[in-house]
């Protein structure tokens, strides 16, 4: 019997210790798994979305793919407020209304990139991302005279390719931090009550030009970023001169601050 009981006990200890190296081994390979994770997050490419600033300047950005209800009717509630916005456009939509890429230089508005016919960008090879962005821009370049430094991808959607070639064009890709989701069909309130809720100084925020409650939304908007001390200026006035970095948040930074 005492045999028995000496020969349970080996094999408690024997059980208990492999359990004890394989409770360690998991341990081990759910943080190892996290550092690989966070780093992969550190160094993939990241687009600009939202910028580190010492004042409280915000840029209010439009993107312009399908329809054309509101464009004139933003120009003139924006140019009330003397507020000039970045209007991010498709060659497919200023081949269709070229009037209004004109009226939106001539108010003083960033006509900036967004793809020439609105691809889904991470699934083009380097060559096409180029000849996508460069189609566009010289159609933009060709009503206003300025050749875009910005673009923004459809749908949102990038990889590490999509931001090294817009990168290697001199260009800057740019993203949002705040979302209006305009395009959701929000009321004008739930819209205002959205963007003023979450801008901080250096926000990228993001509407529709043919959204259908953004034009009822956006003098609330203006008045409340006013009020509260913000200046809201073009994307291109927003981000960083000289030496910077894209932290893991999309946020651009001074070199200095790394």
């Amino acid at each position: 019997m005492q045999r028995v009981l000496n020969s349970l006990k080996r094999h408690k200890k024997a059980v208990s210790a492999a359990a004890l190296l394989l409770i360690v081994a998991l341990i081990f390979g759910v943080v190892n798994s996290r550092v690989i994770i966070g780093a992969s997050a550190v160094n993939r490419n990241l687009p600009v979305y939202c910028v580190q600033r010492d004042d409280k300047c915000v840029s209010l950005t439009f993107d312009a793919a399908w329809g054309n209800e509101d464009t004139e009717q933003l120009i003139e509630i924006l140019g009330k407020y003397d507020i000039k916005a970045t209007f991010f456009l498709v060659g497919a939509w200023v081949d269709k209304y070229p009037e209004s890429v004109k009226q939106l230089a001539d108010a003083g508005m960033e006509g900036m990139n967004h793809s020439n016919d609105h691809a889904h960008f991470a699934k083009l090879s380097a060559k096409e991302i180029a000849s996508n962005i460069n189609a566009c821009n010289d159609k933009i370049e060709a009503i206003t005279g300025v050749r875009p430094t910005l673009f923004r991808c459809p749908y949102g959607e990038y990889d590490d390719n999509v931001v090294i070639t817009v990168d290697g064009m001199n260009m800057h890709t740019i993203q949002w931090d705040v979302d209006s989701l305009d395009w959701k069909g929000l009321s004008a309130g739930q819209i205002t009550d959205r963007v003023t809720s979450r801008v901080t100084g250096g926000s990228i925020v993001l509407f529709h030009n043919a959204a259908e409650n953004t034009p009822d939304a956006l003098p609330a908007i203006i008045e409340s970023l006013l009020a509260d001390g913000y200046t809201i200026v073009p994307v291109s006035e927003l981000l960083l001169d000289g030496n910077h970095y894209i932290d893991h948040t999309g946020r651009m930074c001074p070199s200095s601050a790394a």
